[in-house]
């Protein structure tokens, strides 16, 4: 990455970090000056040495997985609270940009049916978000792991489609700004304690100014087989590409087998080939 788009992350960064401290002294002055007692609080930024004990200095036995951006730990705050910090990885070019992108958007966004960010770290070269600990990870391990798979009943898995549903109305028409997710997929849904789902993972997000309905982009991106073939072949991006591939989810989810299993029969192996 160049000096000129480093120099804008931490531009970016700062600006961030004064305004999650000007929210936090605003939240405090409308509770009356009162400040809360700092065990039962938790900042907006974090210090990397409170991240680094959280994760037991993000030891392989806390990891929780891996993803285009980086890995992701589970951590325990000194009040007991469970986290997850997603860690930049260093090596990714395409993740400072995530970074950036996942942070202004999440701090606009509040909903039951998405993922919440609980703040940030940004010292030297690092740079992490923190997130809300969901204990059930997420949806394509209960999809698709069979020794557990039997544990979403119709009923279960009917809510899980009517809350991820909710969750891209908000993006798409109730958020303060529209917004496109472009990667909607059973791993990017993740299942709190009661399998409730929460749409996670916006670092391909795309934000629709004013009335905009649609753009014609250059760059595509997302994941192979839940594209929208006018995305995926004319780069023509709208919320119709979030519906396409939340109808994939929809079948994966009712069928309990993946959009593609390349051990199936050629016939086979394409889910939305077979079902049609």
């Amino acid at each position: 990455m160049g000096n000129q788009n480093k120099n804008r992350l931490i531009d970016f960064l700062t600006h961030l970090c004064w305004c999650l401290e000007k929210r936090k002294k605003d939240r405090a002055n409308n509770r009356g000056g009162e400040e809360e007692n700092e065990e039962e609080s938790w900042d907006l930024f974090f210090e990397i040495k409170t991240l680094q004990i959280a994760t037991n200095f993000f030891s392989d036995l806390n990891l929780l997985g891996m993803g285009g951006f980086g890995p992701v730990f589970k951590g325990l705050l000194p009040n007991g609270q469970e986290i997850a910090v997603k860690k930049l990885s260093l090596s990714s070019r395409q993740g400072q940009r995530e970074f950036a992108n996942e942070v202004k958007l999440l701090l606009k966004l509040q909903h039951k049916n998405l993922v919440t960010l609980l703040g940030c770290c940004a010292e030297g070269s690092e740079k992490m978000l923190v997130y809300e600990y969901l204990p059930n990870k997420s949806l394509d391990k209960f999809l698709f792991d069979k020794s557990i798979s039997a544990s979403l009943d119709w009923l279960t898995r009917k809510d899980i489609i009517t809350g991820i549903t909710r969750g891209l109305l908000y993006l798409h028409e109730e958020a303060p700004v529209r917004i496109i997710h472009r990667d909607i997929k059973a791993s990017n849904i993740l299942l709190d304690e009661q399998l409730k789902p929460k749409i996670s993972d916006f670092g391909l997000a795309r934000l629709f100014p004013g009335d905009d309905t649609h753009l014609n982009t250059f760059k595509i991106s997302g994941t192979h087989g839940y594209m929208a073939p006018e995305y995926a072949m004319r780069g023509v991006l709208s919320v119709k590409a979030d519906v396409f591939s939340f109808g994939v989810l929809v079948l994966e989810i009712v069928s309990g087998r993946k959009n593609y299993d390349r051990h199936l029969e050629f016939k086979k192996a394409d889910l939305l080939s077979y079902v049609s």
